[in-house]
């Protein structure tokens, strides 16, 4: 394995002396960390510090992380980059079905009747997932697409909806007055499972064919054959990605998604069921652990306060009565000043936040920022305390969930480097300083603790899970399988079975907050490729024979508009900055739609253009909907990004 320029692998300590960073030893750096961190709860109390821990380290690292935050520090202001992708699909799930975790198995996805992919393209982005895709395609199931990109996966559709951006909350609606008008409802499931119909029934009246064609440029016949395939179909999966979850109104359109399951009985069964694909591997698991800011591990409420009894009991250590702050709501509260510390492991927020120059700003204000990292990144170049971590997934032993809820036990391949230490033990040290003597707990000592706190966790020991080569939560004893569906309650004949009913998300159409006008006259959307990795730190150092360096796919009509060719540089401006960037000329791409990536941040900082509007539930920004202006630039334009 080859972690190679432009971020070369850490293996020293840094400090920040006269405003630079220098190498220092691991004793002055964790008494500089720990300095750092007891003052500000001196000074500011323990809500004056946040958390960042890291969706791809294991759910042994997450949980000693978040138990870092409520123990040694004393708050619940524990986030990661979950909130940056499916914090809205956990929110949508647990409203209405308790749980936060995708419905069904990836095996499902082999053996069902129809398959809905919305708002991504898993053919680059979820690569593995899409083989279960083709799978259940060979074995007959039709495959829908709803994209605004004829991406790679739609190639492979029976049918795709190019659908206008932020649209999707209409486009479901109308595929259920459809499904209401045709009679094709599941009545009986309805009636026996779920809350709130005749108010969902009345919200959707409004999105005939033709009012939703004309608001999402779908044409009315492609919704109808939608609408009748998923409700006539025996089995069906609704599967999503980020192109439901990256708007300011996310929970909403992924509450949008399941109103269509609970109406027509998509969910609870073998072969159908709601499936959120994640993106890292282990964003799942980090919220499974609590390592977010109102769930602890298990995703028990940090508001009940049975719940917290058992944690304080384990723990020693009164947990907070109250919510954290998410990972937005701490940029928010740095801006306020009230967020003065932040500990960052495995998260490079400058490169993932939008609206790179404020995320900048507000963490050059803090009074102390350390990073545990296996690369300097940028945000780590702002670090008071940078230390270096053996955290990549062959360096621990620990588990990992992924998107089918599937815990999985990895062992240690590689050695790290010499001169990084592993991120619990890390934790452990500071903790040491700071009055707690945790000692340094081997990886299945965590996870034995996971288990005697979380009851969905509680039968699977790590030789259970090597046994079956990983096992779906929930799992309450070490006498029973994984279930590959959950929610298979909602069909029991006996109310008290059923437990409470699903309701209907009763949402509104809410467009985008970046409005397009004849300034901005260009929608930017934004994703994944399939050879490079979100904000590019872990795949910027090797070469592809695919692509390197960022561009602008652009319809041919508007190139042609525009009058550019294929390999020209373009200044592509937003309300918030302008980035240089060449154009690529893909007849994939409707007119009036651009895409972008931000996995090249040091060439195009894509990020200088999207707006942190975000939703109000989940804390997700909408990164999928930028307003945009195109602009061809002049022979000898040298800066490859400038302010606006």
């Amino acid at each position: 394995m080859d972690f190679s320029a432009p971020y070369d692998r850490l293996t020293r300590p840094l400090v920040r002396d006269g405003g630079e960073l220098r190498p220092a030893s691991w004793e002055e750096a964790l008494d500089r960390a720990a300095a750092g961190f007891r003052r500000g709860v001196e000074e500011h109390g323990p809500n004056s510090f946040g958390m960042l821990s890291c969706a791809r380290a294991t759910n042994e690292m997450n949980f000693m992380a978040q138990k870092f935050t409520r123990v040694v520090i004393g708050t619940n202001n524990v986030d990661s980059c979950n909130r940056t992708c499916h914090a809205p699909s956990v929110a949508g799930l647990s409203a209405a079905f308790g749980s936060g975790g995708g419905t069904s198995s990836y095996a499902e996805v082999e053996d069902t009747d129809l398959i809905v992919i919305w708002g991504g393209n898993p053919r680059f982005a979820h690569p593995i997932f899409f083989q279960h895709v083709l799978k259940g395609v060979r074995n007959g199931a039709r495959l829908f697409v709803v994209d605004p990109r004829r991406t790679s996966t739609a190639e492979w559709a029976d049918r795709w909806l190019g659908l206008n951006v932020g649209t999707d909350i209409p486009l479901a609606h109308a595929i259920a007055r459809e499904i209401l008008h045709a009679g094709l409802a599941n009545e009986t499931f309805i009636e026996r499972a779920t809350s709130g119909f005749e108010e969902y029934r009345a919200l959707v009246e409004p999105w005939t064919l033709s009012a939703a064609e004309a608001e999402t440029g779908v044409p009315a016949e492609a919704i109808r054959e939608l609408a009748h395939a998923y409700a006539r179909a025996e089995r069906a999966q609704m599967c999503w990605t980020l192109g439901i979850t990256e708007h300011h109104n996310a929970t909403d359109n992924v509450r949008s998604l399941i109103n269509l399951a609970l109406l027509t009985g998509h969910v609870g069964r073998h072969g159908s069921g709601l499936n959120p694909l994640r993106g890292q591997n282990n964003v799942q698991g980090g919220g499974d652990m609590g390592a977010i800011p109102d769930r602890l591990a298990g995703f028990q409420d940090v508001l009940s306060a049975e719940v917290r009894s058992k944690f304080e009991d384990a723990w020693g250590r009164p947990i907070q009565d109250t919510k954290g702050k998410t990972l937005t709501q701490m940029f928010e509260a740095m801006e306020e000043s009230e967020l003065k510390t932040l500990y960052v492991i495995g998260e490079n927020p400058v490169q993932s936040e939008p609206e790179t120059h404020k995320t900048t700003s507000r963490l050059r204000n803090l009074d102390h920022l350390v990073v545990q990292d296996i690369f300097l990144t940028r945000t780590a170049e702002l670090a008071d305390v940078v230390l270096p971590a053996s955290a990549s997934w062959c360096e621990s032993d620990g588990t990992f969930t992924n998107s089918e809820r599937r815990v999985q036990l990895v062992r240690k391949a590689l050695d790290p480097p010499e001169g990084a230490r592993d991120d619990i033990e890390i934790m452990c040290d500071l903790a040491t300083r700071l009055g707690y003597d945790w000692e340094r707990p081997a990886a299945e000592d965590i996870w034995n603790e996971v288990r005697s706190l979380s009851p969905m966790h509680r039968g699977m020991s790590y030789a259970r899970l090597e046994e079956h080569q990983g096992i779906q939560w929930p799992c309450y004893s070490e006498d029973e399988l994984e279930p590959t569906f959950l929610h298979q309650r909602l069909w029991a004949q006996d109310p008290a079975e059923r437990g409470e009913p699903a309701p209907f998300g009763i949402v509104g159409h809410s467009p985008p907050v970046d409005l397009l006008d004849e300034d901005f006259p260009f929608r930017l959307t934004t994703g994944r490729r399939l050879d490079d990795y979100n904000t590019g730190v872990q795949t910027g150092g090797f070469s592809s024979p695919l692509r390197r360096g960022e561009l602008l796919d652009l319809s041919p009509e508007d190139a042609a508009k525009l009058g550019v060719a294929d390999g020209e540089v373009v200044r592509v401006s937003s309300r918030r900055g302008s980035v240089l960037v060449p154009v690529s000329i893909d007849d994939s791409m409707r007119p009036g739609l651009v895409f972008m990536t931000f996995h090249f941040p040091d060439q195009v900082d894509t990020q200088l253009l999207t707006i942190d509007a975000t939703d109000p539930i989940a804390g997700t920004a909408e990164y999928k909907a930028a307003a945009v202006n195109i602009e061809r630039v002049s022979q000898g334009a040298e800066e490859p990004v400038s302010a606006r």
